[in-house]
Formats: C-alpha cells, structure tokens, sequence
C-alpha cells in the first residue's frame, strides 16, 4: 500500500518536467530523478501523510533520512504525498524543527524533522 503511494508521488513529481525515476535500495533513500535526456537531477524521499493537503502541516520525515539525501550531494528532494496530491521542496531549501518523536506506523522513537508551510515548498494536486 505504501509503496503505491510512495509510486504515485514520484510519477506525479517527475511528470511536471517529463523525467524519470529510479526506486533504490530499501537502505538507502527512496529515488533517483533523471532529466529527459536520463541525466541524473536529484535524488527523492518520499513520505505518507494519510490525509489532505490543507490539514498535512507539519510535514514529518526522519532527520535519518534527510542527513542521507543531502550526503549524495545532488539536488535533495522530499516529497509528502497526500490523499489529494504532493508537497515537496529542497531539502537545503527548507526549514523544520527537529523533536524526538515517531512516526506512525512504525512509531520508533528518533529524530523527527516537522516542516511548517514555507514558500519555498511547492504543490501538485493529483489529477482523478
């Protein structure tokens, strides 16, 4: 079920500039992102939130992940799919606060990042 969710965002984010995307290892981040021309963009995380848009702030991702998307030194993207469409930004953009915490349904307790809505996180409404 995830993995589906996590399928649609990627496909949604990809097609606005008519790239690609390539699903990595479990133990690493979760996609590659590549031009038109298959040149490699930007690397992606992509996280659930099982609601809206509108009710999805803040946006959580494990700080865990995030230190891995920046360490690959190409663009970092994270993008949080929702029931009605995709928020994502630059992870070097984007500002959060990092808490202990957990995330549901794993609810291991770690480093959470929460983002609050900022200009610099962009939207795609998925289109039925």
């Amino acid at each position: 079920m995830i993995s589906n969710l996590k399928e649609k965002a990627i496909t949604a984010f990809v097609n606005t500039f008519g790239g690609s995307f390539k699903k990595l290892d479990p133990l690493d981040v979760d996609y590659r992102i590549m031009d038109k021309l298959g040149n490699l963009i930007a690397y992606a995380e992509v996280r659930p939130v099982p609601t809206i848009m509108r009710y999805s702030y803040p946006l959580p991702v494990e700080a865990k992940k995030v230190v891995k998307l920046i360490d690959k030194r190409i663009v970092p993207v994270i993008i949080w799919t929702c029931d009605d469409g995709i928020i994502y930004g630059k992870a070097n953009k984007i500002r959060g606060e990092v808490k202990w915490g957990s995330i549901a349904p794993n609810n291991n307790l770690e480093l959470i990042i929460y983002y609050d809505k900022q200009k610099d996180l962009k939207y795609i409404r998925f289109t039925q």
